[in-house]
């Protein structure tokens, strides 16, 4: 059997990518040395490695195999799982803003995040989705990621305003990770049943993210790294760690 170069090359980008989230997740985890700020960035670099996995380990088992339509079912049920694991993943990346700005009160925002979360995910269950089909609607796809993008919208709000605020240069691309993440996310929802080439922007989207784990493994290690524990991190990290 003749493997393309499209299952090779993409294959192994999954690869890299898989094995440097996770492994920056678990090491951020380890050595966040009670700073709760990377605590909380490593399990959501964990959370987003792991949940992209389960959708691109069957397509990486597809594309070198036998193809796509064999693997039907495991690829819904992957899309399925990392639909859900990446709204946790922003809502983590939410308490990151939190702690890392010292965030006090604003109950209306937790509210609007847990209500945006919530009703992405309830979504996500409803049969409609046709998870395990091989053409899913477009429009519960839409549906779905109405509230997910709105979501996307209120992170990226809150942290180009508080980076802005609070002269965070550590963090003063964060919002543009997720904006980007976003810009080319969405034209492979719309578009890529309609020109398969399309969901190539699903590449440079994973970048995007590791772009975000890395502002934040990157911070830690600045951080962490001149003081020796994390006393500074957190509620100081903007003050003490990013000037």
């Amino acid at each position: 059997m003749l493997i393309s170069g499209q299952a090779i090359g993409e294959t192994a980008f999954d690869v890299v990518y898989l094995t440097t989230v996770i492994t920056i997740g678990i090491i951020m985890i380890l050595k966040s040395k009670g700073c709760k700020e990377y605590l909380l960035f490593g399990i959501m670099a964990v959370t987003l490695g792991c949940g992209d996995a389960f959708h691109l380990v069957p397509r990486a088992l597809a594309l070198c195999t036998t193809g796509l339509e064999d693997y039907t079912l495991w690829l819904g049920l992957g899309k399925w799982i990392t639909s859900i694991t990446m709204t946790i993943f922003y809502i983590l990346l939410y308490y990151v803003w939190r702690i890392r700005y010292n965030v006090k009160g604003k109950r209306e925002i937790t509210i609007a995040v847990y209500t945006l979360a919530f009703i992405r995910i309830a979504l996500c269950f409803f049969p409609q989705n046709q998870w395990l089909e091989a053409d899913a609607p477009l429009t519960w796809a839409i549906y779905r990621n109405i509230p997910f993008a709105l979501l996307g919208i209120l992170i990226i709000v809150l942290f180009f305003s508080s980076a802005k605020k609070n002269q965070d240069k550590e963090y003063r691309f964060m919002w543009l990770t997720i904006v980007l993440s976003f810009a080319f996310y969405i034209p492979v929802v719309l578009w890529a049943d309609l020109v398969p080439a399309i969901g190539f922007l699903m590449m440079p989207k994973t970048c995007a993210y590791v772009w975000t784990v890395l502002i934040g493994f990157m911070s830690m290690r600045k951080c962490i790294g001149s003081t020796g524990d994390g006393s500074v991190c957190g509620r100081d990290a903007p003050v003490l760690c990013s000037l």
